[in-house]
């Protein structure tokens, strides 16, 4: 069934007369299954090696005892399958029809995705390509673009979504933002199991994912046929001219990057995969997305001008990279994502004209000049994300400029500079920032005295050398949003922390790392009531946990990495005190220790993990 629709329709011919009777509905949508009344769903996953080796042996032998000189080359084949039926079936179908020697398999097993391929119009395409199918047309542009991620490959949602909207794929809609947009397509597809979830974020976020590789197969075939985007072989053929994405896989020669540039006059889309950019091109007036590594600060300079539509920029630069101020003709630009590590880079004053930026990431560290003193409308009223700056001059006058900032990554690395002595006060202005990461290194701890923070927060990182936490920590604590904290360094001088009734409401993630001093640690009343992950990382002095961390009945897990054995073994206590008043385990335990003793050895059991590493 594709949509809970067709159930309303036709529900009516299967009336209830309480005589036992059940329907069975399958479907490839895991929110349908949720809005059908008065049923109970089993969501179907991927084997696991057991039940994988099972079916693999029964399609290939049924009832006969698998052939032990097989058995290690089969286990090989049944692996690169990661656990889905319909590539078992496949691959299994086929063996099952072949010769059954050593050479054989061990063909099949290097071959795999290509075998599995050639069976498609039999069996795995037909199946598969009913989910591309049933997509809606606004799906499908996105579906297929995943297919130019390499295989295996971990993907970057907050990259992915920029990407579809630098692509175009997105409609505006009324009240709703594209980053919204692009959050809602990404759900759906993964509801509909085309998108595996990698990885999530601290509080539930997707934050990376993947693609099985049938179902990567499936999109890049299907992208083949409509000339969605063409993958560079490692000869350039003649008339690609009209190809408007253009995908450069990794060991492709620097020689045929060339000769195939200079026939792609047209290109919308140019994403190269570790290859190194020619420094003299055609001209790509057209290029909307660009995604290369190694580029020269030269050639941006130079050619800048013939790339006046570009929406998404992602290079790395050369050592010694500066952002030439003509960057400011790319008046359509709105991601700027630039790697140099090394020297710092400095942005010309130019950038704070650039009206449509919406992101700015830098890998390593820029110093961003003071917007032009007495031009009110040089403004950057569309930026949301501003990463790798440092020494970063907040004032009155900046905080007007970025009214809108959601994300801000700051380092303050030089010593005090007497005007800038209270410009951390000024992020209170932003009312819209909802992540921080401040990192203050020693000998710069006087920027954080008169920090204030908006109320917009959401996730804090701050990195604080050897400031004296209790100084802020009542500003952190009553944020009414704060879900993510995460201390780094900085000092308690009473060697404890109390945290009070009403204090961190929102809070679901938990982070000290290197508070080496902090004794003791006292939670009152009913705090951090959403609290769901902890992680303590080198507290060594810190040696008891607190009784009513036990009772905090949304926690899931706690992380102790190179903590005192006294930690491990006092949340071990709470952890069987709790066991006995509610039967199970109320949270899972992983510690972390590069000195694994026999104490805490005999402390592990499945829901109290013991790691070396």
């Amino acid at each position: 069934m594709w949509s809970v629709e067709v159930w309303y329709k036709i529900r009516f011919f299967f009336p209830d007369y309480n005589d036992g009777s059940r329907v069975i509905v399958t479907t490839r949508l895991s929110n349908l299954a949720t809005e059908l009344t008065n049923s109970n769903s089993i969501g179907m996953r991927f084997l696991d090696d057991v039940c994988s080796w099972s079916l693999f042996s029964k399609t290939v032998f049924g009832d006969e005892v698998f052939p032990l000189q097989l058995e290690e080359i089969g286990k090989k084949i049944v692996g690169k399958c990661k656990g889905l039926p319909l590539s078992i079936a496949v691959i299994g179908g086929l063996l099952a029809k072949s010769e059954l020697t050593l050479e054989y398999w061990e063909h099949i097993e290097k071959n795999l995705s290509s075998i599995v391929n050639s069976e498609n119009d039999e069996y795995w395409l037909r199946v598969l390509k009913l989910s591309y199918d049933h997509l809606p047309a606004y799906l499908k542009p996105c579906f297929l673009y995943m297919g130019m991620f390499g295989e295996d490959e971990v993907i970057r949602t907050a990259q992915l979504m920029r990407l579809w909207v630098s692509e175009g794929f997105l409609k505006p809609i009324i009240n709703k933002s594209l980053e919204t947009m692009a959050n809602e397509y990404l759900k759906e597809l993964v509801d509909r199991n085309l998108i595996l979830v990698h990885g999530l974020g601290a509080v539930g976020n997707i934050k990376y994912c993947k693609m099985h590789d049938l179902l990567r197969d499936l999109s890049f075939q299907e992208a083949e046929k409509q000339s969605f985007y063409y993958v560079l072989g490692q000869h350039c053929p003649q008339g690609i001219n009209s190809q408007r994405r253009i995908v450069i896989p990794r060991g492709i020669s620097d020689k045929t990057v060339r000769d195939a540039m200079e026939t792609m006059s047209r290109a919308r889309s140019f994403i190269c995969h570790g290859n190194t950019v020619p420094e003299k091109l055609l001209n790509f007036r057209f290029l909307r997305t660009l995604i290369t590594d190694k580029y020269s600060s030269a050639y941006l300079e130079e050619n800048v001008f013939q790339m006046v539509n570009l929406r998404y920029l992602w290079a790395r630069f050369r050592e010694g990279f500066q952002i030439p101020s003509s960057i400011s003709l790319l008046w359509n630009l709105h991601t700027l994502i630039v790697s140099c590590y090394g020297e710092p880079t400095t942005a010309p004053v130019e950038i704070w004209k650039m009206h449509q930026l919406k992101h700015v990431d830098v890998g390593g560290v820029m110093y961003l000049p003071d917007p032009p003193s007495g031009d009110s409308d040089v403004m950057m009223e569309n930026l949301e994300t501003l990463k790798g700056v440092r020494d970063f001059n907040l004032n009155e006058e900046v905080v007007k400029r970025i009214p809108n900032i959601k994300k801000l990554s700051i380092t303050y690395k030089d010593k005090l500079i007497l005007d800038r002595v209270k410009c951390l006060s000024y992020l209170q202005c932003l009312s819209k920032l909802e992540s921080l990461t401040c990192f203050i290194d020693d000998g710069c701890d006087e920027y954080l005295q008169s920090i204030s923070f908006p109320h917009s927060l959401k996730k804090l990182y701050l990195k604080c050398g050897n400031f004296h936490l209790e100084e802020i920590m009542e500003k952190i604590a009553s944020l009414p949003l704060l879900e993510k904290l995460e201390l780094r360094y900085g000092q308690f001088a009473t060697r404890s922390w109390e945290i009070v009734e009403g204090q961190f409401p929102c809070l679901k993630y938990l982070k000290l790392w290197g508070c080496e001093d902090m004794e003791c640690w006292t939670l009152e009343g009913s705090c951090l009531p959403r609290l769901e992950q902890l992680i303590l990382f080198v507290m060594d002095s810190f040696e008891e946990f607190p009784s009513e961390i036990g009772e905090i009945a949304t926690l899931k897990s706690i992380g102790l990495w190179d903590c005192s054995e006294s930690m491990a073994v006092s949340l071990k206590k709470i952890v069987e005190e709790q066991k006995e008043l509610q039967g199970d385990p109320p949270f899972h335990v992983i510690v972390r220790s590069s000195n694994v003793s026999q104490e805490l050895q005999r402390l592990a059991t499945p829901n109290f993990r013991v790691v070396k590493w």
